[in-house]
């Protein structure tokens, strides 16, 4: 599994970004974040929320899975429940550097 994470926005406008793949990881963690990606149901979320808001950050996540593939769009004021800890633990990483 490919993923590609990126956030923008914000009062400060910086941009966090990472891209992994599940392949290099450790299988603990690559299992991990499998776990994540399918609690959120992520192949089935819409494309795109509503609109961003003004100082807010948006987040913009792919996923390529074998014969899969899934961009979501989303505004901080829309992320669905489901998706909220996948992304934090996407914003642990980039933090991380990885």
């Amino acid at each position: 599994m490919q993923i590609t994470f990126e956030r923008t926005g914000g009062f400060a406008g910086m941009v966090l970004s990472v891209v992994i793949d599940t392949s290099t990881l450790e299988p603990a963690l690559a299992q991990q974040i499998r776990l994540l990606v399918e609690a959120a149901d992520f192949f089935q979320l819409p494309s795109v929320s509503p609109s961003p808001q003004p100082d807010r950050f948006q987040y913009q996540l792919s996923i390529v899975e074998q014969n899969r593939q899934h961009t979501v769009l989303v505004g901080e004021s829309a992320v669905p429940g489901t998706l909220r800890p996948l992304l934090d633990w996407l914003l642990q990483m980039a933090r991380q550097g990885h």
